[in-house]
């Protein structure tokens, strides 16, 4: 049995209905426009860019390969959070760009997320789709809420990682 396709469909202009036991998000950003803005958004993006810029680091400096496993960790207050992922899909198309990774578990939540940097004509824009729901361990689970609180403001630092 083959490893089961990314449910955030980063190869996917619309995303396709998911499982309902998930919350669902998905925002998206502006960045720039022109080839210079889409090669460098590009490249950026299947570096974990987005994620560094937005205040994670990665356990990996390569970029993203798809079935990878690794630890992205976030700091809070003092607090380091590691955060088991695995790479379940990467796409390079001539006008869509970027990856998806889910949750291991040790995760604060289980859920995937995806980054995407694609074309509308001459403009470059990301969006970051997102399935979440409550981690099945404590204390994760009784902090869902609150995490749920920080994806909101972390979603518009990634709509931001990418701008110049």
């Amino acid at each position: 049995m083959g490893r089961p396709e990314a449910t955030t469909a980063p190869d996917q202009p619309l995303w396709p209905p998911t499982d309902g036991a998930f919350r669902r998000s998905e925002v998206t950003a502006v960045l720039g426009r022109g080839d210079a803005t889409w090669q460098r958004a590009g490249s950026e993006v299947l570096r974990w860019t987005v994620k560094t810029r937005s205040g994670f680091s990665v356990s990996s400096p390569r970029p993203v390969v798809p079935g990878e496993r690794l630890t992205v960790t976030a700091a809070l207050l003092g607090l380091t959070v590691a955060e088991p992922v695995e790479v379940v899909a990467v796409v390079e198309q001539p006008e869509r760009i970027g990856f998806s990774y889910r949750t291991r578990p040790g995760h604060p939540v289980r859920g995937e997320e995806a980054f995407i940097v694609h074309r509308d004509g001459d403009t470059v824009l990301i969006t970051v789709r997102s399935l979440t729901r409550a981690a099945s361990s404590q204390p994760w689970r009784a902090l869902f809420p609150l995490i749920l609180v920080a994806q909101r403001i972390v979603r518009r630092r990634y709509l931001r990682a990418l701008q110049q």
